[in-house]
């Protein structure tokens, strides 16, 4: 936690003076820069970061303006929300996107330092918790939570990921602060950390768990959309920038929708963008972001997603990352509802497309959706040459994961998919006759 204030410190020291937010200050006729924070790995951050950024569709938005300003957009790619604070606070980021554990730390921070920040809109969300996940090594022999008692485990401490870690080991008996080994460590280093053996596991925020599963270089241990506790990521923006220019700020809120329009009208073609954009592989890119995917995308602030907020402060208090903050100042919703109009209510009360079974087939524009997953394990069986990925909703939580990593059950004539072991256990033991089968096997019985 020093090393955590001491690193901030350092961050706010080395932040140029000379702030991007500072030409808001121009007149007529200058250029206006305009400074957009991002996490291009953090894919459901994409309708404010990635996937907005090559659309652009918020320089258009600019442009239409009119308003005696030529406005530039400098974009700035980092790995966590932690930097994007930082600069924040230094008034050198007008707009940042992050979780909602980072969003509340860049509340804290931003009135610590007298340079308030607030939550503006929504980019992705899952109101079970399905976008953070514990995974092992493929070969380890961990099946459930409580075999991580004693462990070395690695998380980024601040993350909303880490809050599912500290959350799930309480339900599972544990102390999060004696009962496990934990590395605060960035995702990236903690995968290495994985593949290399010296972490018995890595909870973490997507894309990792994807990503890290897709590749073979790591099975699931725990979905985060068991706690049943709504997770999310949304855009922050200072308060002055936004009092200084709520055109501005609207005018990225209209284009933030857009680029959330176009993610849900086209998701495969989105899904291709984002991932030569980043470099991440587009099969898993739709596992979070496509029609059916783990993250639902809204610009909307749900209250279901400020209460969330509200039930997030007492983990950081606890783990001494923050103290008391006032979620109902820090959220404000003023700039999107205007931005966004007579749609705004309607977005609002919209919902989660219900889980699906998809197939992507190889060299197609769209996939295909199966009434059930022992349909999709058919369709697989017949076509295994064809397939570039086929997705399953965890039977119990409705969390997508790729048909080959999940855990397979077979009740009776039914086939379902769970994403870790010990939820499909716990299936299993409720149901008399059920049993775990490996993916070889649910693809022969479904064919």
């Amino acid at each position: 936690m020093k090393n955590t204030a001491l690193a901030l410190s350092a961050a706010l020291l080395l932040a140029p003076l000379t702030a991007c937010g500072g030409s808001a200050e121009a007149g007529d006729g200058a250029t206006v820069t305009v400074t957009v924070g991002y996490q291009s790995k953090t894919i459901n951050t994409v309708t404010a970061g990635t996937l907005l950024r090559s659309l652009g569709y918020f320089e258009k938005q600019l442009n239409a303006l009119h308003d005696g300003h030529t406005y530039k957009v400098d974009w700035q790619d980092y790995a966590t929300g932690a930097p994007i604070t930082a600069q924040m606070t230094a008034g050198k980021i007008d707009i940042g996107s992050m979780g909602d554990f980072p969003l509340l730390i860049n509340a804290a921070r931003g009135k610590q330092l007298g340079r308030p920040t607030h939550l503006v809109s929504v980019t992705g969300y899952n109101l079970r918790g399905g976008l953070n996940t514990v995974v092992t090594a493929p070969g380890s022999k961990l099946t459930s939570l409580k075999d991580l008692k004693g462990k070395k485990v690695s998380t980024s401490v601040g993350s909303a990921a880490d809050g599912t870690l500290v959350r799930a080991l309480q339900r599972a008996g544990i102390d999060p602060a004696k009962g496990i080994e934990k590395l605060n460590q960035q995702p990236a280093v903690g995968a290495s950390a994985l593949a290399a053996g010296s972490t018995d596991a890595l909870s973490q925020f997507v894309a990792w768990p994807g990503l890290l599963a897709f590749q073979g270089k790591a099975k699931a241990l725990y979905d985060g959309a068991r706690l049943n506790l709504p997770t999310f990521h949304g855009v922050t923006a200072r308060e002055d920038f936004a009092k200084q220019h709520p055109a501005v700020l609207e005018a990225f809120l209209k284009a933030q929708a857009q680029a959330t329009d176009y993610l849900n009208d086209h998701p495969v073609a989105a899904a291709e963008k984002v991932a030569r954009a980043t470099g991440l592989p587009a099969e898993v890119v739709y596992l979070y972001n496509g029609a059916h995917g783990i993250a639902t995308f809204d610009p909307a602030v749900k209250p279901q997603l400020v209460s969330a907020l509200k039930q997030d402060v007492p983990v950081l208090k606890a783990a001494k990352l923050t103290g008391d903050i006032d979620v109902d100042s820090f959220v404000d919703d003023q700039y999107v509802r205007k931005a966004l109009g007579a749609s705004y209510a309607r977005r609002l009360a919209a919902r989660p497309a219900p889980a699906a079974s998809e197939v992507w087939p190889k060299g197609a524009e769209q996939t295909r959706t199966f009434p059930s997953p022992a349909e999709l394990l058919r369709y697989v069986a017949g076509h295994q040459d064809g397939i570039r990925a086929a997705y399953v909703p965890d039977a119990t939580t409705g969390t997508l994961w790729f048909a080959d990593k999940a855990v397979w059950v077979a009740d009776g004539e039914k086939l379902l998919p769970f994403v870790a072991p010990e939820t499909a256990q716990a299936y299993v033991a409720g149901h008399g006759g059920a049993r775990v089968v490996t993916y070889a096997d649910a693809l022969e019985r479904a064919s």
